[in-house]
């Protein structure tokens, strides 16, 4: 497996777009226009690959000077479980260092929360809901 940066605007990022739809925004009825294009025409995008294959991705966008928030990491479910999100998370977790970033946080469904627990993340404040999801605030010093 080989994680890498995206070009935003290529043939893997049409991919990284279908990916999350099929595995994030669809199964809870978000259609494609919720995907913001001009937006992560700035922001990094991380794909996990398997024989050329994208099996999941995240983007990294920039909160502040400090901070980076991680937003729709997906992994397809046969890929699930096999430690392809660390691969992802721990990729995501260089990049944002090496850009000097001192925090990555993101918006994690409740149902990943151990997940992200298990890799060092810390719950920052109460409950809230993210197109109709409950999620949770989470944040790890780099």
């Amino acid at each position: 497996m080989e994680t890498r940066i995206i070009e935003f605007g290529s043939n893997d990022y049409s991919d990284m777009i279908s990916l999350r739809l099929n595995v994030l925004l669809h199964p809870i009825g978000i259609n494609e226009s919720y995907i913001n294009k001009e937006k992560e025409k700035h922001d990094v995008l991380i794909g996990l690959f398997n024989d050329n294959r994208l099996i999941g991705c995240c983007i990294l966008s920039t909160i502040n000077k400090e901070t980076i928030q991680l937003r729709q990491m997906a992994v397809l479910p046969e890929f699930q479980k096999s430690g392809s999100g660390r691969k992802i998370l721990a990729f995501a977790e260089f990049i944002a260092k090496e850009k000097g970033y001192k925090i990555l946080m993101m918006h994690a469904h409740d149902a990943v929360l151990d997940f992200y627990k298990k890799c060092g993340y810390t719950i920052s404040g109460a409950q809230f809901f993210e197109v109709g999801v409950p999620h949770h605030k989470m944040e790890k010093q780099l």
